[in-house]
Order: structure tokens, then sequence, then C-alpha cells
């Protein structure tokens, strides 16, 4: 399954196309972007602007090449372009792109989906994260006959008003409030604590009694930077949901199927009562989907009160490529490969910054890891503010001139494939310590 393309270094590095199609794109959509952590605003200059992807490489349209990091956002897992999945899609589209009415594709994608994450007994496919966490509060809320939600600093669930309290990935890189033109009534109900801090859930529990419906976490964080759990924080949450007639509520958007088959749940050996999916369930395609207890997707319309609806959802070219995606991943030796790759890239860049005298900390699981310019250890968004985030620009354009692509923020988790190759890695590494010993 994996890709090796040869790395070509970018002796001539030049933006100037990118530089020329980013101004015009100022004058045509907000801040010349449609997704705010894409603008570059916390590593300085201008984005770049990428022509095509294959494999663990993209280039862009001034014909530079990138070992990439990003992997759109993680659902790359099995590299760009795959070949069987663009044929999936071929094939798929020679019936038609959309049907706003049911299909085969969508029972074969939910019968697999089932069976690989422990949580989910009957799941509801939609097109994003955004409105797979939607639907997930408001699901729970009304199950529960409650209203109040626990949230934790420096999770992202999407771009909902209630989500939008002390939240991550791009509202943290552009130093955004909450929001501007969230009401505040929206958000009252929106509680916080500081992640892998149980005794700040109890007490919130404690000073809510028989008010919170649900708790919803990233079971490891990948919208402040990665931030790996402690175990005894999940077990505790676990608890004291049962305890309080509340949900627990997996944000899986990220690690589903990427941490492993079943996703942070079966890593950690956690079930919680609803998952949020996305990314890699729509093999590089927009899909999100929630899933949990038969008795409580039981309340979704057509079945149950909770209305919620989407043209789009469970659309058969998202089906199609998320059908092929989870099958190349399922094979064995896939998880292995990725934390092997990864765990090597890590330490790799960790050692090399750390000999040319920076503070640096990091670390992985599967194929989505993370690093930080500072001492550490970081257990929650707290720490990871403390990094270098001067620094981190340096390195990040360092290495962009170098040919590497990693995502244009310090807050925010990096991803490998089955297409990188260990060649990618030792590369990536060695590009890092020659930028590393220079900034």
């Amino acid at each position: 399954m994996r890709v090796s393309v040869p790395h070509n270094t970018n002796t001539d590095f030049s933006l100037r196309n990118s530089q020329q199609a980013f101004t015009l794109s100022m004058d045509l959509m907000p801040g010349g972007v449609n997704s705010p952590v894409r603008a570059f605003k916390s590593v300085g200059g201008q984005p770049i602007m990428i022509d095509s992807v294959k494999g663990s490489r993209m280039w862009d349209i001034d014909g530079n090449e990138y070992i990439d990091y990003v992997g759109s956002w993680g659902p790359a897992i099995i590299g760009h372009a795959h070949h069987k999945v663009l044929a999936a899609l071929a094939e798929t589209m020679k019936k038609g792109t959309s049907f706003g009415a049911p299909c085969l594709l969508e029972n074969t994608l939910a019968e697999m989906v089932i069976s690989a994450v422990p949580s989910i007994e009957m799941v509801r496919f939609v097109n994003s994260g955004t409105e797979a966490c939607m639907g997930a509060l408001r699901l729970a809320r009304a199950f529960t006959g409650k209203q109040k939600i626990i949230k934790f600093e420096g999770c992202y669930h999407g771009h909902s008003d209630a989500f939008l309290v002390e939240a991550g990935s791009g509202v943290v890189t552009l130093g955004l409030p909450d929001s501007p033109g969230v009401p505040k009534s929206v958000t009252s109900d929106t509680l916080s604590a500081p992640y892998n801090d149980i005794l700040a859930v109890e007490k919130l529990f404690e000073n809510h009694k028989g008010e919170i419906a649900a708790v919803i976490l990233e079971p490891a964080v990948g919208n402040s930077g990665f931030i790996v759990p402690k175990v005894e924080f999940l077990e505790a949450l676990c608890k004291i949901t049962k305890e309080n007639n509340a949900l627990l509520i997996f944000d899986e958007v990220m690690t589903g199927f990427r941490l492993s088959y079943g996703g942070a749940q079966e890593y950690f050996g956690i079930v919680p009562d609803l998952t949020t999916l996305g990314k890699i369930i729509g093999g590089g395609l927009p899909v999100g989907a929630y899933g949990g207890r038969r008795d409580i997707m039981e309340m979704v319309a057509p079945a149950g009160p909770v209305y919620q609806a989407g043209t789009l959802s469970g659309n058969p070219l998202a089906m199609a490529a998320g059908i092929e995606t989870l099958k190349l991943i399922k094979e064995p030796g896939t998880y292995e490969y990725l934390d092997h790759i990864t765990g090597e890239l890590v330490e790799g860049i960790l050692q090399v910054g750390k000999s040319a005298g920076h503070s640096m900390c990091g670390g992985h699981i599967g194929g989505m890891f993370g690093f930080f310019f500072t001492q550490g250890p970081v257990c929650n968004f707290d720490d990871a503010k403390k990094s270098d985030l001067a620094k981190f620009g340096k390195f990040y354009w360092g290495m962009l001139e170098q040919g590497v692509y990693f995502a244009p923020s310090q807050f925010e988790a990096g991803f490998t494939s089955l297409a990188h190759t260990f060649e990618d890695i030792k590369s990536t590494i060695a590009a890092a310590e020659r930028v590393l010993r220079q900034i």
C-alpha cells in the first residue's frame, strides 16, 4: 500500500505564483481562505496554493514538492489519491454523484463502522465533523432531559455556537475570543474544564447537580496540538457520567480509525455512550457521523423525535471512498507500521531539536503526532500555550523551504499515512536538523 515518490529538495524555492493567487483570493473570500487555519496567521506570510497530491506528497502551483504531514487534516491515512479509492469513485460516478435517497453503499459503510467502533450500535451519517457534534449534543440533551454540557479547554468540536467556548484549533491559532455572533444564551449551558483534570470535572458536577446532559471531549487531543490523555482521567469520566445519569461523548473525528481500527476507545479500552466520526470514513471526501447505543440512537428522526437532516448525507461518493479506505486500513500490519514510522519521526525530530539546544517535547499514537517548542510535559491547553510560537514559525518556514509540509500552527496535530516511507522519515529528520541548527 505504500507509495514511494522520489524526493527533490526545493533548491529554487519560490512562492511567487502562490502569493499572486492568494492576493486575488483576498478580494474573493474572507481572509482569502475557506477555513481560518489555512491563512498562516500564526506562522506569518501567505499560504501556499496546492495544485496536486499523491501518496505522501503534495505539489504547489509553483512546482514545489513537499512531504505532507497534514494529510488533508487527517483523512489521508492510506495516502493521497490512492488508486483503489479513485477507481471506486470513478465507478460510482457513472451512476451519479448524489441521489438524495437511500443507497446500498450507506448500508455497507454503516456495517463497517458498527463492527469496528465498540460504542456504536447504530449510526447516522452527516456531512462534516461539525454536523456530527451538533447532532450528538442535541441527542444527548433530548435523551437525558438536561441542558448543560461539559467540554474541555482547547478541545474543538466544530464551529457550532454551543462549542465555541475555550475552543482550540483555528480559534486559538488566530487569537480570537470565543466568537462574536454567538449569543450568551447559547453558551450559558456550556461548562469548561482543563483537560486531564478530573477534580475540575467533579466540581462542575457538584455545582450543577442534576443539570449536566453530557461530557464531550477529544479522547486524544488534536486541536491544541497533540495531547495524550491520562487513562485514569478517561476512566474517571466514564464513572462520573454514569453516576450522574449523563452521557459520555467521544469526539473521534480525528482519532477515529487513526489510533486503532476501533479508534481511541478501542486503544484505551474506554467505551463512551456516543461517538462522533469524520475524516477517514469519507476517504478524503466530506463526511461525518455520530453513533452510539441503540436505545439512544433510536431517538433520532424518523425513528424518534430528535430532528436532524441533510440532503447530501450518505451521498454515494463519500460512502464509496470511505468503504475502500476502511478496507485498506483493516489489512494486517497497518497500525504497527503507522506507529513505527510516526514514532521514528517524532523521536528523531525531538532528538535533533534538543541536540541543537531547543526546549521541545512531543509524542504520538499510531499515525497521529505532535511536538511543542516547550520543555513540557504538555497535559492540557495551558501547558500547550507555553510553547515558543515565534520559534515554531521560523521552524515552519524553514521546513517548508526544505520540502516538508506541517500544519501551519503549533496548535494542530500532525498525521502520517501508509504512503509515507522510511526514506520520507529520514529525509524529514535530516531537514529538521538543518533547520533547527539555524534558528
